[in-house]
């Protein structure tokens, strides 16, 4: 059996993770493009997103960018989950905002990894930067039901 390329290999999980994946489905999230270590998401505000203060809940800011940090760590068929993120809010965000969460692979062990993924709207003003820190755990993202 030949190996398969990076490049197919991290677009075959994704597409495996996005079926599973019914909160970012539900929140009308996008993968524009996915490779080994990196992921790109996008996402529109809606009203039902609009915290007191009239911008985006941070919460959806925090999926959002969460989301596309699982899609780039577990791009290379390891199951690898979150073992901690953080992130910083910029500027709000407002209903109709086009929001995009840019992943990007810092660092990648045997186990644990570094992800920088930046927020921006349509207009590339950067809305939060997130960080997060991936731990691979058993089992594979295309042919797994569930991690363990």
């Amino acid at each position: 059996m030949s190996e398969i390329d990076p490049q197919t290999l991290a677009e075959e999980c994704a597409k495996a993770m996005f079926a599973r994946d019914r909160a970012s489905q539900n929140l009308g999230m996008n993968i524009e493009s996915v490779a080994p270590g990196k992921a790109v998401l996008t996402m529109t505000v809606t009203g039902e997103m609009i915290q007191g203060h009239g911008s985006c809940h941070g919460g959806y800011l925090f999926t959002l960018a969460d989301s596309a940090f699982a899609f780039a760590c577990n791009s290379y068929d390891r199951a690898t989950v979150a073992s901690g993120c953080s992130i910083d809010f910029m500027s709000g965000a407002k209903e109709g905002d086009r929001l995009t969460a840019t992943a990007e692979e810092q660092s990648r062990g045997s186990r644990t990894g570094v992800y920088d993924i930046t927020l921006t709207n349509q207009d590339d003003r950067t809305v939060a930067l997130f960080r997060g820190r991936s731990f691979e755990v058993r089992g594979t993202v295309r042919n797994s039901e569930e991690y363990s």
